[in-house]
């Protein structure tokens, strides 16, 4: 999750730039303004421009061919199919254009919500187009394409070719007077007089400003497919509510993993620990009360051994119902319960929580329990001297921050119990964001939403 690190960079300190960027911008003789005319990057985004015109002309000529078509025989029972292959082929259209965007613009545009009928039949069909606002978005891009694309491509165009026209000036301002009989580049002529570009100064003039138009034409260019990226997304892409909902059903999948895992180990830590012990345990009294008539003092001895079973099977049960829910946070809260976490840490840890109030049940045992796994990372790999732990509010959001002075290199993405552990709290909302440079000190700051208590 280091990738969110610069959301949140004015709550913990500047982002670290990655190694292989600084890499990258340091191979480069020429400045990015002076290098960007002869990037591939600036080609493809222009030929993005050329290319949106005939195909939104052939897109516009369809769609409004169609609906209206379509609109007019809606007084028949014709009308509704031809609405209805109106929309398929806008959406048709709209996997071309996700695949120009992709190759061209280097964009990544998920599929939208694919049509779900109900039923085999071709009125079902036509039902689920008609009702998916996705068809209705895909026939609003094709509506809009058209006037933007038609802008786009004369601005580009003309800052294109007259920004190098003006800049190899120079080049080929020889050639006219000596074959065309011209006297140089004409800015106005009538019956009367005509003005020419045909000495060094003006020739200087004209390459300078062409230099400036090309130097800027890939930005302006730029600027246009920006406009173009965020169509293609909105329009295009899977709506907000359709992408809520598949990263709900991932966090559902997540949270239902993630609770059978707990199921499981509370069941094994059952079954090895304490069930373990205190089937030794019935036996134990079994044997000791058959000697208690022969052998009363071996008797004794066995009770007492028995005594001890109990003691140690009663800690193991209160250790596993502290790792379900501890009772001290139920009882005092956050403060009492990371403290009382922090004081079986290995190394000496310093624990501030600043709230007003207590957040709700489930959103406060996910922070207990995030700190107690950071903690545990701290004790095993950190070899860290000291450790701090801070909670604070942030308008909606509770901020939970994990600081130790170990040797860092910690990295979620590595597929340790960090992801595990991002995993958890990507599953109510949640982000953990990791810090750890190599050397340390490592940060991890986990985000919570916030949610009051009720009552």
């Amino acid at each position: 999750m280091t990738t969110e690190y610069g959301r949140y960079a004015e709550h913990y300190g500047p982002a670290r730039e990655p190694a292989d960027q600084r890499g990258r911008e340091r191979g480069h003789l020429l400045p990015a303004g002076l290098r960007a005319p002869f990037e591939g990057r600036s080609w493809r985004e222009f030929a993005y421009v050329l290319t949106s015109l005939p195909i939104s002309v052939v897109l516009f000529t369809y769609a409004v061919t169609m609906v209206a078509l379509g609109a007019g025989l809606l007084v028949t029972f014709l009308g509704v199919p031809v609405l209805a292959a109106a929309l398929a082929g806008c959406r048709g259209f709209g996997t071309l254009e996700r695949a120009r965007a992709r190759g061209l613009l280097r964009m990544e545009v998920s599929e939208p919500e694919p049509l779900r009928p109900r039923g085999r039949w071709m009125f079902a069909w036509m039902g689920a187009v008609l009702k998916s606002g996705t068809s209705w978005r895909h026939l609003l891009y094709a509506v809009l394409q058209l006037p933007w694309s038609t802008f786009s491509f004369v601005v580009a165009v003309n800052f294109w070719v007259y920004g190098w026209a003006l800049l190899t000036y120079p080049l080929w301002f020889w050639v006219f007077p000596m074959y065309g009989g011209q006297g140089g580049l004409q800015l106005y002529g009538d019956a009367q007089h005509s003005v020419y570009l045909d000495n060094p100064f003006e020739i200087a003039v004209t390459a300078a400003v062409g230099l400036l138009f090309t130097l800027a034409t890939p930005w302006i260019v730029r600027a246009l497919t920006t406009v173009d990226r965020l169509m293609v997304h909105g329009l295009l892409g899977p709506s907000k509510l359709a992408s809520r909902v598949v990263e709900l059903e991932s966090d559902r999948g997540v949270v239902v993993d993630t609770a059978a895992a707990d199921l499981r180990r509370i069941e094994r830590d059952l079954h090895d620990g304490a069930q373990a012990r205190l089937v030794n345990l019935a036996m134990d009294l079994g044997l000791a009360k058959e000697k208690l008539r022969e052998d009363p003092q071996e008797a004794a001895r066995m009770v007492d051994e028995a005594h001890g079973e109990v003691k140690t099977a009663l800690q193991e049960l209160r250790d596993l119902a502290r790792g379900i829910h501890p009772a001290v946070l139920t009882d005092r809260g956050l403060d009492a319960a990371l403290s009382s976490v922090a004081s079986r840490c290995t190394v000496p840890v310093r624990v501030e929580v600043d709230l007003a109030e207590r957040p709700a049940p489930a959103i406060e045992g996910i922070a207990y329990f995030t700190v107690s796994e950071l903690l545990q990372n701290v004790s095993k790999h950190s070899g860290a001297r000291g450790a701090s732990v801070e909670v604070w509010r942030a308008g909606d959001r509770l901020m939970v921050q994990v600081v130790d002075d170990g040797a860092g290199g910690a990295d979620a993405a590595k597929g340790s119990g960090l992801a595990g552990l991002a995993g958890r709290l990507d599953a109510v909302d949640g982000i953990l964001v990791v810090d750890s440079p190599a050397g340390g000190p490592t940060r991890v700051t986990a985000e919570l939403p916030w949610r009051g208590t009720v009552g």
